[in-house]
């Protein structure tokens, strides 16, 4: 099977600066969700199944089509959200945007547009489903930074604080570290969740999907647009339960599915080594660091929030 690169417009980018409902599609075809005034059509679903499973590498059958299900409309529910979100703000995506977005991803894929589109046809992908996905990742980009971006305050304290920890830390070991994180944000996503995630860490550790084009499509991590990649992470930085498996990880090993209060984890150790003068980053380099990791959490909140307002009703129950 042929597998694609994707490429996740939605960087959480401390200093960087809608697709139209379906209502009048989806009366003449069933409906899987509905988001406020818009629907989720079946083909909305089927289209994006397709994509997610040729990109990810994952075994295009049937019981990958019922496990994908639940985290797929997931996907596409947020990706309402993202795009109801911008129009409420009056931000729009232009054309010329989301082809740009699209011959980004060709690049990577190191084909020119129009031949990477041929490719997507040929596997049976419609183009559609990847320019909806690409507006709305960067629809939602510009929401988080003309709504939280000017939130976002990271203070030379905050810096010279986590120098001093990696001073204090001479000597511990930290991790190159990448990871998969699906969240349950309710308890009924629960056991969906755990399946997804026991599914994606079978399929990476046999060898049949590569983990950072997993992660690419299914994290919901700040670090998903660059293939799950967390950078440098010091032993105790992460949360007990992370933290603990990852002392159990050898150099090149992923990690079975760890529960947190926050969800489902697969971690995978690219390196490791020990913390050294010579290890410690520039204070630019924490800084951003930082800003990524808070406007992720920032942008975690507001999305649930909106989702908490917003109407919702599912019909494509796996």
């Amino acid at each position: 099977m042929t597998r694609f690169l994707l490429y996740s417009f939605f960087c959480l980018a401390v200093f960087a600066a809608g697709s139209l409902p379906h209502t009048a599609q989806a009366r003449s075809e069933g409906i899987a969700v509905v988001v406020n005034e818009d629907a989720i059509t079946d083909s909305d679903l089927n289209d994006r199944l397709k994509l997610v499973i040729v990109s990810s590498g994952l075994p295009d059958n049937q019981d990958t089509r019922l496990k994908l299900v639940p985290q797929v409309v997931a996907s596409l529910i947020d990706e309402q959200i993202m795009l109801q979100e911008a129009r409420r703000l009056d931000i729009s995506v232009s054309q010329e945007e989301i082809n740009q977005g699209f011959a980004t991803i060709a690049a990577q894929n190191n084909v020119e547009p129009a031949k990477f589109k041929s490719m997507l046809q040929n596997s049976g992908i419609n183009t559609a489903t990847m320019e909806n996905q690409i507006e709305s990742q960067i629809s939602w980009s510009k929401v988080i930074q003309q709504k939280l971006r000017p939130q976002l305050i990271i203070s030379e304290k905050d810096v010279d604080d986590v120098i001093e920890r990696l001073h204090r830390d001479k000597g511990k070991s930290e991790f190159l570290l990448a990871e998969i994180f699906l969240p349950v944000d309710d308890p009924k996503e629960e056991g969906d969740a755990r399946q997804l995630a026991d599914r994606l860490a079978g399929q990476i550790k046999s060898g049949k999907a590569p983990f950072f084009r997993v992660a690419q499509q299914f994290s919901k991590a700040a670090g998903a647009a660059r293939g799950g990649d967390m950078g440098w992470i010091q032993q105790g930085q992460l949360p007990d339960e992370l933290d603990a498996t990852l002392q159990t990880l050898s150099k090149n090993e992923v990690s079975a599915p760890v529960r947190s209060l926050s969800g489902y984890h697969i971690l995978y150790v690219r390196d490791k080594r020990l913390i050294s003068e010579d290890t410690i980053p520039p204070r630019e380099e924490i800084f951003n660091d930082l800003g990524i990791k808070r406007l992720e959490r920032m942008q975690r909140r507001y999305m649930m929030d909106l989702k908490s307002q917003a109407f919702i009703e599912n019909r494509a129950r796996s």
